[in-house]
């Protein structure tokens, strides 16, 4: 793949029980761009592994967590003054849920708790108009299928980001900066099975917030568009490498 392939940051792992079944996040994420482990190396920030310097890899995967980004974590600012100077380095990009909002944090948008409330489950985002010739959302139907788990938001878009999606509780459900640097909120590496533990597991929380969780456990479906979009970002990071 060039360089030294893909690199994945590790912002967290996802639910005790399903790694356990499954795997973690980066596990998910490796299988959907279909690339092998020698491929990949992964970063575990919040154990305070180094990042390496800027523009060693032909592309970067920034995973979710359950942290908060406006916990403002010395290991996640750290992060995101090293992803700042990727995406300067023009390095392939993609961030992922909570790597969405680090990178649109490191790039000067704002991220606070997502005024319309939790958004989990199987949910419809709204392809924009800038989005039918993008490399990562382009030739999808304008109305997409994704698995989402989140409680905060890209409130304010990086002054250089295109807007791609909005949901109904998400108005920047994804952006990019440049041709190569790609922020989405949905997780392109859940399944159905995924998201449903999820749903399970925050029942009590859900049902407070007025949500119901057996609808939301009804309308989870598994999505083709997820493991699309990632092959397609480690085919845009390998086309990248090649180039220079």
């Amino acid at each position: 793949m060039g360089r030294a392939g893909i690199l994945i940051i590790k912002t967290g792992s996802t639910l005790p029980e399903l790694k356990s079944r499954k795997g973690d996040f980066e596990h998910w994420i490796m299988s959907g761009m279909r690339v092998s482990a020698e491929e990949v190396t992964v970063v575990d920030v919040t154990a305070g592994e180094p990042l390496p310097p800027n523009g060693a890899f032909a592309g970067v995967v920034v995973t979710g967590s359950h942290s908060m980004v406006t916990d403002h974590a010395r290991w996640s600012e750290r992060a995101a003054r090293w992803l700042a100077l990727e995406v300067a380095a023009e390095t392939p990009t993609l961030g992922i849920c909570y790597g969405h909002q680090l990178l649109g944090y490191a790039l000067g948008g704002t991220v606070e708790e997502n005024p319309r409330g939790w958004e989990l489950g199987t949910v419809e985002i709204t392809l924009e108009e800038t989005a039918v010739r993008d490399g990562l959302l382009g030739g999808f139907d304008s109305a997409l299928r994704v698995q989402s788990s989140h409680t905060q938001s890209v409130t304010r878009l990086p002054r250089k980001a295109v807007r791609l999606a909005s949901s109904s509780r998400d108005a920047n459900h994804a952006f990019r900066v440049g041709t190569t640097v790609w922020g989405v909120q949905f997780h392109p590496e859940f399944d159905r099975e995924t998201v449903q533990t999820y749903i399970e597991h925050c029942r009590r929380k859900l049902i407070a917030e007025g949500q119901d969780p057996d609808q939301l456990l009804h309308e989870s479906q598994d999505t083709s568009c997820g493991t699309e979009i990632l092959q397609r970002f480690a085919q845009v990071s390998k086309a990248a490498a090649a180039a220079g």
